[in-house]
């Protein structure tokens, strides 16, 4: 179940990452299918659901309140909704103790690429591939024990 469950996860997180690269925006329908499908594998394995629905619930309000509290102190966008989206599929899929370890991850991965002129060229920079990328890291270090054994084997 794991193998399955982490195969769609990289897919949709992959697909996420692709379209926010190109267009700046995560598309509804991908976002809540990542909520959606990590709420349905806590389940389908009795997972920790309420875990994973708190973190779904936090993910996205404490990235709202950041979107909302920086558009209000610096008159611009920061985070996108889609952003909030994102870290809700991330928190519906590790759990609300996952949260800071992908916002830990992708915060440090954005501004390392920040460094680099072509992510600099538009002014703009797609946070959305880098949440992803916590995302998984975290789904892996929470799934797979070392030397490739999964949990319960």
């Amino acid at each position: 179940m794991v193998i399955v469950s982490t195969a769609i996860l990289a897919g949709l997180l992959i697909a996420l990452s692709a379209i926010d690269l190109k267009t700046f925006r995560l598309p509804n329908e991908l976002t809540f299918s990542l909520i959606g499908s990590g709420l349905f594998f806590a389940w389908l394995s009795c997972g920790d659901l309420k875990g994973r629905v708190i973190g779904a619930i936090l993910g996205y309000c404490v990235f709202v309140a950041i979107e909302v509290a920086f558009k209000k102190l610096r008159g611009k966008d920061g985070l996108g909704r889609g952003d909030a989206k994102l870290l809700a599929g991330g928190g519906a899929w590790v759990g609300w103790s996952g949260l800071p370890f992908i916002v830990f991850i992708g915060s440090g991965m954005g501004l390392v690429a920040a460094l680099f002129p072509s992510f600099r060229k538009t002014g703009k920079i797609p946070f959305g591939p880098f949440l992803a990328i916590g995302i998984f890291i975290v789904w892996v270090a929470f799934n797979f024990q070392p030397f490739g054994i999964l949990p319960g084997q």
